[in-house]
This record gives structure tokens, sequence and C-alpha cells, in this order.
């Protein structure tokens, strides 16, 4: 059921975004982020996508829960969401063109203007919580024709990101531990 990631990486007020290339968000500001590969557990996929789409390595990887989609009531899709910190004084040179589209810094007030469109449309709604927020929640979003018609946080155990059972992680995400 969960078979993507993503990951925040912030620097004091910014956060390294990536402009997809790619269905689905292209052309939209995105975290950085992929599918798990067979036999990966969610972070060591996580650890893999930011060294191939980025090249940094984190000294931490905060696991801070899950972003899943339904349209018409059913649960299609989600990602295991994490959040990293650069220092300050390590210099990450942006814009730069990747595979995967350009990556580049964008200030946090930028990403949660009210009139930014330029943003997959959950992350203003979520990404506070992500970068500042010490529980983990699941970060559910409802869509209909593309468009993101609510969204909501509710607040779960940290240990979803080590249950490898598919059944058994579905059922722990349908009863919003």
């Amino acid at each position: 059921m969960i078979a993507f990631n993503i990951c925040f990486i912030r620097q004091g007020n910014r956060v390294l975004l990536l402009n997809r290339n790619k269905p689905s968000w292209m052309g939209a500001w995105n975290g950085v982020g992929g599918k798990l590969e067979p036999g990966e557990t969610p972070r060591e996929s996580m650890l893999r996508e930011l060294k191939e789409e980025t090249g940094i390595v984190p000294e931490r990887l905060y696991f801070k829960g899950l972003v899943t989609w339904e349209t018409d009531g059913v649960k299609t899709g989600g990602m295991y969401t994490y959040a990293a910190e650069l220092p300050a004084e390590l210099h990450y040179q942006t814009p730069l063109l990747t595979d995967e589209g350009i990556l580049d810094w964008k200030e946090l007030s930028w990403i949660l203007h009210p009139e930014n469109r330029g943003v997959a449309y959950n992350i203003p709604k979520s990404i506070e919580k992500i970068l500042f927020d010490e529980h983990c929640y699941e970060h559910v979003c409802t869509y209909k024709n593309g468009e993101l018609l609510k969204h909501e946080s509710i607040r779960i155990d940290p240990d979803i990101e080590s249950i490898t059972d598919p059944s058994t992680l579905k059922e722990r995400i349908l009863t919003n531990i």
C-alpha cells in the first residue's frame, strides 16, 4: 500500500525542493523522494533516494509519518515521510539540474504563501508539522479531479515506519493509531 517516500531537507528557514520534470506533480515544487525497491526498508529507501537525487547523506533522518491520499473515500496511495536538517555551515549550491528536475532552496514563507500555486497542494498544509513538530502524523489528502478537497493531520505511532507486513500496516493506518 505504501510504496513511496518523501523527504524535506531544511537549512535554517529554507527547504530544498525539487521542481519535477516527470509525472506525478510535473512542474510543481515538492520534496525529494521516490519508490521503495524490493527488500528495502522505508528508511533505507529514503537514504538511497536522497543520495541518488541530491548527493546528500544526512547525519540524521527523522521519520515524520505518512502522507496518504484517497479518492472517493478509498485510500489509493501513500508515502513514508521524513525530514532532515543540513548544518548552516554546509553549502549546497542550487539551482541544480538533475535527472528528476531542478533542485533549489525555497524560503518557508514562500512555500506557505497563500497565493503560491507552484508547490504540490498538500505541502503548505503539512510542512510545518513535518519540519517542526516532534510527533508523527498521517496527512490524509482527499482529492477529486486532481484538486485537494480536504487535508487532515492525524497523530500516529512512530513505529509504523518499521512495520513490514503490508496487511498489518494497512490495518494500523485504517485504525489511525
